[in-house]
């Protein structure tokens, strides 16, 4: 069995605060954004505002992410180099599904509003 030297237990709690605080910023940004494109529909479409203010957090989380998996893995045992190849493709493939999926609700929210995201409508 396995057992690394120096755990490491630093870039683990790095990763998951760098994720925490780039999750907040991301909130932030995005509640200010619909706050925005609801005040004034017209001229604003939600799916164009996935600016750098947006990607940049987003970002923030996915690298956080990267980390804090990867650290994990080391400390049950992986070596450096394979924890950080399962947790960098994992991660890259969550977070393109993630922010297609963001692309697909701000899509559906320009089209009709709030009331496009009512799932309780789906119910039989």
């Amino acid at each position: 069995m396995y057992y690394p030297q120096d755990p490491p237990y630093f870039i683990l709690f790095a990763g998951l605060i760098a994720g925490i605080a780039c999750g907040a910023a991301f909130d932030a940004t995005l509640r200010q954004n619909a706050k925005a494109w609801s005040a004034n529909r017209t001229n604003l479409s939600l799916a164009k505002t996935d600016d750098i203010t947006l990607r940049l957090p987003f970002l923030g989380i996915c690298l956080g992410i990267i980390f804090f998996l990867s650290a994990g893995l080391e400390i049950f045992g992986f070596p450096t180099w394979l924890a950080y190849s399962i947790a960098l493709p994992l991660t890259l493939f969550i977070a393109i599904l993630l922010w297609f999926q963001l692309q697909v609700v701000f899509k559906q929210l320009d089209r009709g509003g709030s009331p496009a995201l009512d799932l309780d409508s789906w119910e039989e």
